[in-house]
């Protein structure tokens, strides 16, 4: 008969301890799925990040100063042109 018993002390000591771990798994699980989200959110705002360096990397690199410089001459020039065949126009 007390073997029963130390059996049965032991069955619900098992039981206690799986109740316990089964719900600290689903805890982890949920934890982890949170964790996985924030991860994947974080990847993709990285990812954004990574293509806004590289335009404005791109965007620095196409022209230096001097180029710009020289585009900008290039501009008025032709703005200057296109005013005066404007002026002719009109007369």
């Amino acid at each position: 008969m007390q073997e029963l018993q130390q059996l049965n002390d032991k069955l619900d000591k098992l039981l206690k301890k799986y109740t316990a771990l089964h719900a600290e798994n689903i805890r982890l699980k949920a934890t982890a799925t949170k964790h996985l989200k924030t991860i994947e959110s974080l990847n993709a705002k990285l990812d954004a990040s990574e293509q806004n360096v590289v335009a404005v990397q791109i965007g620095k690199n196409v022209l230096s100063g001097q180029e710009k410089e020289d585009m900008r001459k290039q501009i008025d020039t032709l703005i200057s042109e296109i005013d005066k065949i404007l002026n002719t126009l009109d007369d």
